[in-house]
């Protein structure tokens, strides 16, 4: 059994990356992870040429279905409805980070989040991993014309969708720290500042925790909003705020003395904000806390 746990464990971070990718829950990702360990355990192994393929196929099968069935329970949550934030950067080998922090940004899995199951498996598996398309219509049970033809539609719609990001981190930290400050202090004037005119904030309470319940649009009601409320319960006893990497990119967490309170993740375009993501849900912070146990 240890040389058949050691096999799994060598693809467990990828099989992580494509569930994650595939569902944006940090739980339901670590769930399929497992439901993907017993069927490998119980697989005639044998018979496995490439263990590494093997392994993402059953793994994005299991997260079809669960994706599927998690779209309806979607239709019905309490405002907008964002992908769990991730801590990043933590990992003890920089290599492995990398198979994770460079595809998990939160601005594309809000995108992903547009695409019909089956465009999202297949956007996933053939733009963000590389997977041919052969392999991916085997993994579907679709023909490989029917699968280019996916790949196509979905590419189309993400690169109409996706934010573009600065690309230099120093100033991406730099609008992270003056949009801090600017949000502490509620200091409208120097919000209008950092944030581009057609600024969106996103919130995500679902129910748990208050937050907008829709999209708020354009710099002056985001940046009013922001000065009222603060990011995250700022100003409350115990609380304190820390620059973090999430998803990849500079954001901020809000920590108390039983976890973390709050994230916020920015797009910054141009040296200013086009997209400011909040997530006050309780329980899409789990991959914060993980992360920093």
């Amino acid at each position: 059994m240890t040389g058949v746990l050691e096999a799994f464990d060598g693809h467990r971070r990828l099989l992580f990356t494509v569930a994650y990718q595939m569902l944006g829950s940090v739980a339901d990702a670590e769930d399929v992870v497992q439901d993907a360990w017993l069927r490998w355990s119980a697989a005639d192994r044998e018979d496995v040429a490439d263990p590494r393929a093997y392994l993402v196929r059953i793994t994005t099968r299991l997260a079809l279905d669960r994706l599927r069935a998690a779209r309806t329970r979607r239709e019905t949550y309490v405002g907008p409805w964002l992908p769990e934030p991730l801590l990043t950067g933590t990992a003890p080998d920089p290599a492995e980070e990398v198979e994770v922090g460079e595809q998990v940004s939160l601005a594309l899995l809000v995108v992903l989040e547009t695409l019909s199951p089956l465009e999202r498996a297949v956007f996933v598996l053939r733009e963000v991993f590389g997977v041919p398309a052969a392999e991916v219509a085997s993994v579907l049970g679709r023909s490989e014309a029917a699968v280019r033809q996916v790949a196509h539609r979905a590419r189309e719609h993400v690169a109409a969708r996706r934010p573009r990001f600065d690309a230099d981190r120093a100033a991406q930290r730099e609008v992270t720290e003056r949009f801090l400050a600017a949000a502490v202090g509620g200091d409208v004037d120097a919000l209008l500042d950092v944030l581009a005119p057609g600024a969106v904030l996103l919130t995500d309470g679902g129910g748990r925790a208050k937050a907008a319940l829709r999209p708020i649009t354009s710099a002056g009601k985001v940046a009013r909003f922001l000065a009222a409320v603060g990011p995250g319960g700022a100003a409350m006893p115990g609380v304190r705020l820390e620059f973090a990497e999430v998803n990849g990119e500079p954001g901020i967490v809000a920590w108390t003395a039983e976890g973390p309170l709050m994230a916020t993740t920015l797009v910054v375009s141009g040296g200013r904000v086009e997209q400011v993501l909040v997530f006050r849900n309780p329980d899409k912070l789990a991959g914060l806390r993980t992360a920093a146990s």
